[in-house]
């Protein structure tokens, strides 16, 4: 092709929205991925038996079909072969004395149904989910939106007005309450707080951080919408409509194509160097998915802006993430009623475990007893595995980048703090034990078993630094405004015509496509 408009450095969620939203404006837009593969998170393989898919990484789409992105390109996409499974009980929670609860789709039910184990529990779930509800134009106007903009000044504006200055300052407040402070307040039952002290793992923070309540409850209210939904036959099949569509609007997707720096002229960026030596020059703008440290250090370098270099060296990486996929002989036997079609079960033994292993995690140490999330993927979609076989797809993310210990005192870490192939299985090992307690003749049901350690991940993406799939600490110090930098603007970086998207750009991490979808209706 000759020069493009947009050159669009990595090839994750971000960057395939904002390539397919360029070019539906007409725009030629060239995607650069220094892998064999497109997808970033996203990737899927046949990694334990034949006949038995995994997504290796990232699953679960709800972000994504609940985003202003899918609601732009979803049709688009679906005329290219995209397709999602779901189930009506997205996820759940078990714990070691059998006590569990699962969430459904439907509302009245979930109230029912956690009032029956706890009085009083299930109304205050439905008052939690009505409130994110009838909040939802200022929440996620502020989760999504472009934060410096006139649209979000005015929506502000508007709110303060309704509500009161002071009433809206009181909202925002509120919505700073940490999970813990949240699930001890209002719920009685432990297995209901055990239900979601969870997901707030999945959103890179802890139970005890601050803003972790709010976004407990905007992820209880998107899960009981939306469910868990996962792509038909893998995500690779989400990351193949999404290349036939950048393909049929004109733009040009290049894999093993390692970029190895930016190219400036005057102060502005005009295009890229590869590490083949050859350079492609861009019309109008760069556009980054990767992290900070990737971007400032090693594709700029010297030619950074000195008002950055220390905001990079100080930015945060949060805890690692674990994998393990099985392939299994036949469906687990869960020792709790209606686990067996869960897409997203929780193994733990409530908020306090929840709380220790992030803890320990955060110290370097392996946790004693990890926080398991558990997906069936086969419970959604039969066509990941042979037909009466199974697949789990479990997550760990209290696990850390850098290894001090053993939380247990058990297993020996090595003396530079990496992570090794032996301690890896010794690990996974452990997670087998906690997961076989849960289900009956787990251990004679295996076919096959793979683990990835943080390291392992980091080296499939180099942007999941020390195994943190979320592109850095999502503590509230480094997210909205300050995300990545406190004196970022939206997705400048200070260099005319460059731009950095992805997960350590507001609006965070997660499959939601929103950096790449605001920085497209900007261009």
């Amino acid at each position: 092709m000759t020069a493009p408009d947009h050159i669009i450095v990595g090839s994750g969620i971000n960057a395939l929205v904002c390539a397919a939203m360029l070019g539906g404006k007409g725009a030629k837009v060239l995607v650069l991925e220094r892998n064999d593969r497109i997808g970033g998170c996203m990737r899927t393989e046949e990694i334990t038996a034949p006949g038995f898919v995994h997504d290796v990484m990232a699953t679960t789409f709800v972000l994504f079909i609940t985003s202003p992105a899918f609601a732009a390109l979803g049709k688009d996409l679906a005329q290219h072969g995209l397709e999602f499974c779901h189930t009506t009980t997205p996820t759940g929670v078990l714990r070691p004395d059998g006590s569990h609860a699962v969430l459904s789709t439907d509302r009245a039910a979930n109230i029912a149904a956690l009032n029956a184990i706890a009085s009083g529990d299930g109304d205050q779930h439905g008052g939690d989910v009505g409130g994110i509800e009838r909040n939802a134009g200022l929440l996620f106007g502020l989760l999504g939106g472009a934060l410096w903009s006139y649209p979000t000044a005015k929506m502000l504006a508007g709110d303060a007005w309704r509500r009161g200055p002071r009433g809206l300052a009181a909202f925002l407040g509120e919505a700073l309450v940490p999970a813990r402070s949240w699930l001890e307040s209002t719920y009685q039952s432990e297995a209901i707080r055990a239900l979601w002290a969870p997901w707030v793992l999945h959103a890179g923070l802890g139970p005890e951080d601050a803003f972790s309540g709010q976004i407990a409850k905007v992820i209880a209210f998107a899960l009981e919408a939306a469910g868990a939904p996962i792509v038909k036959g893998g995500a690779r099949n989400l990351l193949a409509a999404f290349e036939a569509l950048i393909i049929e609007r004109g733009g040009v997707i290049s894999t093993e194509a390692d970029v190895a720096s930016i190219i400036l002229d005057r102060g502005r960026a005009t295009g890229v160097r590869l590490a083949s030596g050859e350079t492609v020059h861009a019309k109008k703008s760069v556009i980054c998915s990767v992290t900070p440290t990737q971007l400032y250090e090693r594709l700029l370098g010297k030619d950074a802006p000195a008002a950055v270099t220390e905001a990079v060296r100080n930015y945060r990486y949060g805890k690692g993430n674990f994998q393990i996929h099985y392939a299994l002989d036949k469906p687990p036997t869960w020792r709790g009623e209606g686990l067996d079609k869960v897409a997203l079960l929780h193994l733990t033994p409530g908020l306090d475990g929840v709380s220790k292993a992030c803890n320990e995690a955060v110290r370097g140490l392996l946790p004693e007893v990890p926080t398991i999330c558990v997906g069936q993927p086969h419970a959604l979609d039969p066509s990941r595995c042979p037909d009466g076989k199974a697949i789990l797809w479990l997550q760990l993310p209290e696990a850390p980048r850098h290894i001090k210990g053993d939380a247990a005192g058990i297993l020996q870490a090595s003396a530079d703090g990496r992570w090794t192939e032996a301690l890896r299985e010794a690990y996974a090992d452990r997670v087998e034990a906690i997961l076989s307690n849960h289900v009956k003749g787990f251990k004679s049901s295996v076919i096959a078993r793979r683990a990835y350690s943080p390291a392992d991940l980091e080296a499939m993406n180099v942007n999941l630094v020390g195994g943190d799939p979320y592109g850095g600490s999502s503590t509230i110090d480094q997210s909205f405004l300050w995300r990545p930098f406190k004196a970022s603007r939206n997705h400048d970086t200070g260099i005319k015509n460059l731009y950095h998207i992805g997960a350590s750009t507001h609006p965070g991490a997660g499959l939601g496509g929103g950096s790449g979808f605001l920085l497209a209706g900007r261009l």
